[in-house]
C-alpha cells in the first residue's frame, strides 16, 4: 500500500476523534498532499456529516476550498448479522483499494464501540491516534488508574484490542503501528486531576509501547465550525466564516500544527516532490484537490 493510513480510535464517545480526523485531513490537503477519508462509523457518521457540511457550505457560497475523497459505510439493516458484516467489510475493502495507489494519506474515523470493522481498521493503521479528554474517566478506556498514586492497574478492553491489532499487523507484514495518545480538551489551570492524568498516561505509554502528545484545548470555535464544515486551517475571513476570526483560531491552528509535528508522519518521495512543486510554482493548488465529495 502506497498511502499512509492514519486511524482515529477510541471506544469512548465524545473524545474528539471526528474533529481531529477532519482537521488533520484538511491540514494535509492545504500542505499539498492527496488525502482520502473513510468513515467506518455507520451509525453516528459524524465524520461524514462534517464532510457533507463542508461541501454544502462551499457550494452555497461558491467557494473553492479543498475536499478529501470521502467514503462512508451505510448502516446495514439486513436480518443476518453475518451478511451485514460481510457487506460492510466489502465496502471498506473497496474504498481502501480505490484510493490506496494515489492518495498520500488515508484518514479513517472509527466508532466508539467494538466492531469487526473497528478491529480491521486498527490492524491497517500505520499511525493510530487515540484522542483522550483530560480526565481519569477517559483514561479508563486504556487502563484503570489508581486514584491516589496514578498508577495503571488492569488494562481495559480497548488497550487489549490495540495490542491484538499490533500483533496481527506485525505477523502479516512485519510492520509496527505507531500508537499516539493525544490529550484533548486540556485545562488551562493545573490541578491534581491533571497531574494524575499525565502521570497515568506516561506510565500507560511505557507499558503499552506508545507515545503521548498534547492535543487541543477546549475551544468554543469548533462548535461554530462544524455546521459549516470548516476548520481552523481554512482562511477564516468574514466572507468564509461570516464573522471575524479571533485569537482562538490562531491558538487552535498552532496546537494542531504541533500535533501534526508530534505524529511524525512519513512523507513519500512522490508526495514530497508534489509539495515542493506547489511551493516553488506559487500557483493555486491543482483542481484535483477541490473535487466533489463522494459521500
Amino acid at each position: 500500500m502506497n498511502a499512509h493510513v492514519i486511524v482515529l480510535g477510541n471506544e469512548k464517545g465524545g473524545s474528539g476523534k471526528s474533529t481531529t480526523a477532519f482537521h488533520l485531513a484538511i491540514h494535509l490537503l492545504y500542505e499539498g498532499y492527496k488525502v482520502a477519508s473513510v468513515d467506518v462509523d455507520s451509525r453516528q457518521q459524524t465524520y461524514t456529516q462534517y464532510v457533507v457540511n463542508r461541501r454544502n457550505w462551499a457550494q452555497a457560497r461558491g467557494l473553492r476550498i479543498p475536499h478529501t475523497t470521502h467514503y462512508h459505510l451505510p448502516l446495514s439493516r439486513g436480518d443476518s448479522q453475518r451478511e451485514n458484516q460481510k457487506l460492510e467489510f466489502d465496502l471498506f475493502r473497496q474504498a481502501i483499494m480505490d484510493v490506496e495507489s494515489h492518495a498520500d494519506y488515508i484518514i479513517v474515523d472509527t466508532p466508539g464501540y467494538d466492531t469487526n470493522l473497528t478491529r480491521l481498521a486498527h490492524s491497517l493503521a500505520d499511525t493510530l491516534v487515540t484522542p483522550l479528554n483530560d480526565s481519569l474517566i477517559d483514561v479508563d478506556v486504556l487502563a484503570h488508574i489508581d486514584p491516589v498514586s496514578g498508577e495503571p492497574r488492569e488494562l481495559s478492553h480497548y488497550a487489549r484490542l490495540v495490542q491484538r491489532a499490533r500483533k496481527e499487523r506485525l505477523a502479516i507484514d512485519g510492520r509496527t503501528i505507531d500508537w499516539v495518545l493525544v490529550r484533548n480538551r486540556i485545562s488551562m489551570l493545573s490541578s491534581r486531576n491533571m497531574r494524575l492524568v499525565q502521570s497515568g498516561l506516561d506510565q500507560i505509554a511505557t507499558r503499552l509501547g506508545c507515545r503521548v502528545a498534547d492535543g487541543i484545548a477546549e475551544r468554543v470555535i469548533f462548535r461554530s465550525l462544524f455546521p459549516l464544515g470548516l476548520t481552523v486551517f481554512d482562511e477564516l475571513d468574514e466572507e468564509l466564516l461570516g464573522g471575524t476570526p479571533t485569537t482562538s483560531h490562531e491558538g487552535a491552528q498552532q496546537e494542531y500544527r504541533q500535533l501534526v509535528h508530534a505524529l511524525n508522519l512519513p512523507i513519500s518521495d512522490r508526495a514530497r516532490a508534489r509539495r515542493e512543486w506547489l511551493v516553488a510554482s506559487a500557483t493555486p493548488q491543482p483542481s484535483s484537490l477541490f473535487e466533489h465529495v463522494t459521500a
